[in-house]
């Protein structure tokens, strides 16, 4: 990729995905436009839909998820994902089957057959049916005292498994931890939709928020076949822009590049992001916003762990942590290299204003 074409597909990307501009009016707006983003980092998941919203609030998010509007489960790649409750369901049909039968070796480890994963489902409906909500230990007690170990990593396993599969789903957040509950109960709404439909659905929406993109982001994102991605390209391309660079086919909404027109001052300013965020996760090729040379200092020895970012002008320029407790509690942020006067500057009053 040319430096400054590259650089004005991650400015794109930061108005596709609603980081400059206009934000969505609620949190549940925000999660189901960008269908699906990344979780397990659970206070870096709130800041990143906080962002996305016009009022900036982690509360609102927390709110959303107490009322049902927005879950956190497996959907995709075996990783935990924020969602729109009524897109679990057809979701996870359409995305979770590969993780799954991935994991068949890691379950043939742990020792849980297909007997003990039944059981422990059957197990799981009684304790939680009639709308009831419990903490990841006291599901796990009432797999021990049902005679189902969980043992080491087991009972970890048997949550994601029995959620992958559709019965469980994490719920409302009390005592500062997420209540699991019963799929079916706490999502009584959720869309179902054939593969096809599904497939065409996910393809539109993914580059309606994300792009432009390509189809291999497209798959990264969803652990989807190359040719189930074919299949929901095809269906949504009509409705879709494209563009090409460097022999790369890129997809986005028609609207992006005049949002990015109107929203280019604000683009070209400082931004924090958590780390884990959709704009460095969403894509399997990241250069764009992330000079392959400093890859590495974003996820140390390709340890899996993504630190917060900062962002200039589309570009990822360094990182940043929180230091310090309380109300003495400031920001120290890393350049790749150095730091711009003016982003220097600017990263104080960027971090003050940080949801």
């Amino acid at each position: 990729m040319a430096g400054t074409a590259e650089r004005e597909i991650a400015r794109l990307r930061l108005v596709a995905q609603r980081l400059c501009g206009h934000g969505h009016e609620t949190a549940a707006d925000a999660v189901r436009w960008l269908t699906a983003l990344q979780g397990q980092d659970y206070p870096g998941a709130l800041t990143s839909v906080a962002l996305r919203t016009e009022d900036g609030s982690r509360a609102k998010v927390e709110e959303a998820m107490n009322a049902g509007e927005v879950v956190r489960s497996w959907p995709m790649r075996g990783t935990l994902h924020l969602v729109a409750a009524e897109d679990l369901p057809w979701l996870l049909q359409v995305t979770a089957t590969r993780a799954v039968a991935g994991a068949a070796g890691r379950r043939a480890q742990l020792d849980l057959d297909e007997a003990t994963l039944e059981n422990a489902r059957t197990v799981a409906v009684r304790v939680l049916s009639g709308g009831r909500q419990l903490r990841r230990a006291e599901l796990q007690a009432a797999w021990e005292d049902a005679g189902v170990s969980v043992a080491g990593q087991r009972g970890n396993h048997l949550i994601r498994h029995l959620a992958q599969t559709g019965t469980l789903c994490f719920g409302p957040v009390a005592g500062g931890e997420q209540r699991i509950v019963l799929l079916d109960e706490w999502i009584p709404r959720g869309r179902q939709l054939e593969r096809p439909e599904a497939l065409g659905e996910l393809a539109l929406r993914f580059f309606r928020s994300h792009g432009p993109a390509t189809h291999k982001d497209l798959a990264r994102w969803t652990g989807l076949t190359i040719t189930d991605v074919r299949t929901g390209v095809a269906a949504a391309r009509p409705e879709l822009a494209t563009l090409e660079l460097d022999g790369a086919e890129y997809l986005m909404d028609p609207s992006t590049p005049e949002l990015l027109e109107l929203y280019r001052e604000r683009v070209a300013g400082v931004h924090l992001l958590p780390g884990f965020d959709e704009f460095i996760l969403g894509y399997q090729d990241r250069r764009a916003a992330v000079p392959a040379e400093f890859a590495d200092h974003i996820v140390p020895g390709g340890n899996g762990v993504f630190r917060p970012t900062v962002v200039s002008d589309g570009r990822v320029v360094g990182t940043w942590k929180h230091s310090g407790t309380g109300a003495k509690r400031t920001v120290r942020a890393t350049p790749f290299t150095t730091f711009p006067a003016e982003v220097s500057d600017a990263i104080p009053g960027v971090y003050a204003a940080l949801p």
